[in-house]
């Protein structure tokens, strides 16, 4: 695992630390909320420069807008196949994102998928870029260790509304389904986990580098899957839904 320092000044890695946290609790919160709340925190920090920085982090306001989507991107958008569908087994459905990971002196970027039924993280990967390449190899990988599911759930983000990502679910004929443009619940599996790694790993153990960030992740993954009792499933284990355990 290598990391290559991404440039930004200690003061945009503070700014960005704190809206990553605040977007968890207040996701629908655009650029000028993110603005008023650094003002609060005492940051003067002008719209065009939150508005980079939360792209760069891969951060986008969940809330119902107007599809202004790059028109090159919008044939590549799939409907939402979960609304009101009975998720009874595993491998149904899997849920997959990707998220920014701080660090003490830079950041990456973590991609996983849950199954949706467990809530079991049957893939993950660390990486320093946003490149489509990063989801694409994970859903391989995936598939390799536990098979295709049936549906596979993700955002509209650029990532996923690419040639390559539909030709491969199409190719593992696999349903694609996508949130709908800024609908906050139609992905919260991954979502939920997403506040649950960051509140419990990443914010209390700030890592120094990329190769100390992937030791602590996986080891915080294990114990996920196969120790922490999850609510969303009757406090049952993840491994032990999914029957990765007896």
């Amino acid at each position: 695992m290598y990391y290559k320092p991404v440039g930004e000044s200690s003061e945009n890695l503070t700014i960005m630390k704190t809206m990553d946290m605040h977007h968890l609790e207040h996701p629908t919160c655009g650029v000028l909320g993110m603005q008023d709340m650094l003002f609060i925190k005492g940051f003067t920090v002008n719209h065009k420069r939150i508005r980079r920085l939360m792209r760069l982090m891969n951060i986008r306001a969940k809330y119902p807008q107007k599809h202004l989507s790059d028109p090159g991107a919008r044939k590549y958008i799939q409907p939402y196949l979960l609304r009101g569908l009975d998720i009874n087994r595993v491998n149904q459905v899997w849920s997959i994102d990707i998220s920014y990971i701080p660090m003490k002196q830079g950041f990456m970027y973590l991609c996983a998928i849950i199954d949706v039924r467990s809530r079991f993280i049957v893939g993950w990967n660390l990486s320093n870029t946003l490149d489509k390449s990063v989801c694409i190899d994970l859903v391989e990988e995936s598939i390799r260790k536990h098979g295709s599911p049936e549906i596979l759930n993700s955002d509209q983000g650029s990532q996923f509304t690419s040639a390559g990502w539909i030709e491969l679910l199409k190719k593992k004929k696999i349903q694609i389904s996508m949130d709908g443009k800024g609908r906050a619940k139609d992905n919260i599996w991954i979502e939920r986990f997403w506040r649950t790694i960051k509140q419990e790993y990443v914010y209390l153990n700030p890592c120094n580098d990329g190769l100390e960030l992937y030791k602590g992740i996986r080891e915080y993954m294990e114990y996920y899957n196969y120790n922490r009792a999850h609510q969303g499933i009757k406090r049952k284990i993840p491994a032990v839904v999914y029957g990765k355990v007896a």
